[in-house]
């Protein structure tokens, strides 16, 4: 992934080691139909090391889906981490039992699993949808963000239509869709013409959403 340049930022060239802030002054979003989000930006102190980390050393993956009798390829890089498989770098590992410990009153469960997405460039996207595969298309579940790399933003609309809203996601930030959000809600990050660096997405999950 060496040709993916990224321009370090000034505040993570002067941090020493990767870090995670308290998770506290989170700004919850509460949504319509049982649903909020968390944002809280800034999260992790020092994202540069891990964002190198994850470029460099995440075995990333093309894909295909059939769209509308049409094969075409997914626009992102994707790679998975099961909850047997070590993450690439020990921050992750540090900020999944962090998000665990913090959010146990609401998820009565640990995050387990790491879905990663690799936006390359502004061509690179997400369709409008909520994660409703397996228990989540049934059951309030939570899903816990970090974003590293090149600011992206996140949309949110009810599902079913009507009017989006948007959470910028900076390198080192955090933003958690919580309560009904998955089900009742859709979430997309767009294209975009602008010129745009590399972005990394982690996403936290309990056992058997996907």
């Amino acid at each position: 992934m060496s040709e993916l340049a990224y321009q370090p930022s000034m505040l993570d060239l002067a941090a020493a080691e990767p870090s995670l802030g308290p998770l506290v002054g989170r700004l919850r979003r509460q949504l319509s139909r049982g649903a909020w989000v968390d944002h809280l930006p800034g999260w992790v102190a020092g994202s540069d090391a891990v964002f190198d980390t994850l470029l460099r050393d995440v075995p990333w993956r093309g894909e295909r889906r059939t769209m509308y009798d049409t094969e075409v390829e997914v626009p992102r890089l994707l790679s998975w981490y099961g909850p047997d498989r070590p993450l690439p770098h020990p921050l992750l590992t540090e900020a999944r039992t962090a998000l665990t410990h913090h959010y146990a009153p609401e998820l009565g469960e640990p995050f387990v699993t790491a879905g990663m997405c690799l936006y390359r460039s502004g061509r690179d996207s997400v369709a409008w949808h909520g994660d409703t595969h397996g228990r989540s298309a049934h059951t309030d579940t939570m899903v816990a963000i970090v974003s590293f790399g090149a600011p992206r933003p996140l949309l949110l609309r009810p599902r079913g239509g009507g009017a989006s809203l948007r959470f910028p996601l900076g390198h080192g930030d955090l933003v958690v869709m919580g309560g009904s959000c998955q089900r009742t809600w859709e979430h997309a990050i767009p294209k975009t013409a602008r010129p745009v660096g590399p972005r990394v997405s982690v996403q936290f999950r309990p056992a058997g959403v996907s």
